[in-house]
């Protein structure tokens, strides 16, 4: 989903994230002032919380705001993602949320 203010992807379990309209989220999030991160996190606390016990199934999101600041967040561990930027390639690795 993008709108004026950035984009925000997912990967993982589809219905999880249809279910809380994820992706639409994390953009209006960052457009009431959260940090692409804490916009991220936000929308997976809300899928977590839909379950009684801790969710053994992936989900992750990536946001950009149009000004080029970057975040992401992953209920588990292994999730990572390239950025091109200043000429350069990086690999960021996401420390899931629910990591121990």
């Amino acid at each position: 989903f993008r709108s004026k203010i950035g984009a925000a992807g997912a990967t993982g379990r589809g219905e999880e994230i249809i279910k809380t309209v994820g992706s639409f989220l994390v953009v209006e999030l960052m457009s009431q002032g959260y940090h692409p991160n804490d916009a991220c996190k936000e929308a997976l606390i809300r899928i977590i919380e839909k379950h009684e016990v801790k969710p053994n199934f992936q989900v992750a999101y990536i946001a950009l705001r149009t000004d080029g600041v970057t975040g992401a967040a992953a209920i588990k561990e292994g999730f990572s993602y390239a950025l091109y930027s200043m000429n350069k390639n990086s690999i960021h690795r996401v420390k899931g949320i629910l990591a121990k």
